[in-house]
């Protein structure tokens, strides 16, 4: 049923890029919408993308490629966004189909700036389109990995358990495992909320704390991620399942994380705009602080976060990284 449906993939990144070399491992063709028209141009020529994850050459006879956005929401039955978060508002702008009765799967790992909604819920409540036709697409995985062919696990989380199964059996191969989950929001939140931790790692990493640092700031991250989802979307998970726990490690930990050398970057004294000048991929994280932050603000009865607050007074109230980790050194256990 799966190879019936027709997929396109909205962003031209290192995630985008992988996520189109997995569902070409499956499909006969796949769309593929991107804003660059050099970028377009390019893999028309070289069959890869000049930008991300270059290795990866591409059978172009599988590719549909466009610059328009409304055309390939048009081609496609199930769209997955991988714009960054912060571009996403913008991006939306540009699309007058009508994508209701569509399946919509973020990829995206944040929260839009605009609206101040996860991905999920901005569809859900600017183009109408139900729950039931949203999902989420979550680690542990990495896109240079993927790249690599390298074994990796995603958890696909929708309401609609044969929907989910569907973009599952589309994105799994013999180095991709797949499995499913219901919990649409906690997910969502929890792949956002990593982020922050990762750009915390990496801070701590950069101003000299060591492993033994690493492990209790992961163990205590966990923790609070679970506290700041129960308050915003209570209900029965396993906070240590992959799609959380796995997720959080591999990006708090792993060389390929931008949102760890981000924090690495901030640690070692890089500005946040020197740091973001120098980088050449988005660390979604920085947009997502502030948005979790604020969020958490406004629920009268907050969680208490720690190390979102010290992330936050470090990247937007101009703190200093050394002292802000000092205090948060002993509120940690």
């Amino acid at each position: 049923m799966s190879k019936k449906l027709k997929y396109a993939v909205f962003g031209a990144g290192s995630w985008a890029t992988a996520i189109v070399k997995m569902l070409c491992e499956n499909l006969d063709e796949v769309g593929w919408y991107m804003r660059s028209v050099y970028i377009k141009e390019h893999l028309l020529r070289e069959k890869h993308n000049p930008s991300y994850l270059s290795s990866v050459e591409f059978h172009l006879d599988k590719l549909k490629l466009s610059n328009d956005i409304n055309e390939m929401a048009d081609y496609a039955d199930v769209l997955i966004f991988v714009i960054p978060s912060a571009f996403m508002y913008s991006e939306l702008l540009k699309l007058n189909t009508d994508i209701k009765s569509k399946t919509i799967v973020s990829a995206v790992k944040g929260i839009i700036p605009e609206s101040g909604l996860l991905v999920g819920e901005h569809f859900h409540d600017i183009y109408k389109v139900p729950f039931k036709n949203i999902a989420v697409i979550a680690g542990p995985c990495h896109a240079e990995e993927v790249a690599l062919e390298r074994l990796s696990y995603l958890t696909i989380s929708c309401a609609d358990a044969e929907k989910g199964q569907n973009i599952a059996n589309s994105l799994s191969s013999k180095y991709i495992k797949t499995k499913i989950t219901d919990d649409l929001i906690g997910v969502e939140y929890s792949v956002m909320l990593k982020n922050i931790y990762a750009i915390a790692a990496g801070i701590a990493h950069g101003l000299g704390y060591g492993d033994n640092f690493q492990s209790v700031l992961m163990s205590n991250a966990i923790r609070e991620m679970e506290r700041y989802i129960k308050k915003v979307h209570k209900m029965k998970r396993n906070i240590n399942n992959s799609a959380y726990l796995g997720d959080l490690l591999v990006t708090g930990y792993s060389v390929f994380s931008r949102n760890r050398m981000f924090g690495n970057m901030i640690g070692k004294g890089y500005t946040v705009k020197s740091a973001q000048l120098e980088m050449n991929m988005i660390a979604e994280g920085y947009y997502a602080t502030k948005s979790a932050y604020l969020l958490n603000q406004k629920n009268e009865n907050n969680a208490q976060t720690p190390i979102i607050d010290a992330v936050y007074g470090v990247l937007y109230q101009g703190k200093e990284p050394k002292k802000e980790f000092k205090k948060l050194t002993e509120l940690l256990d």
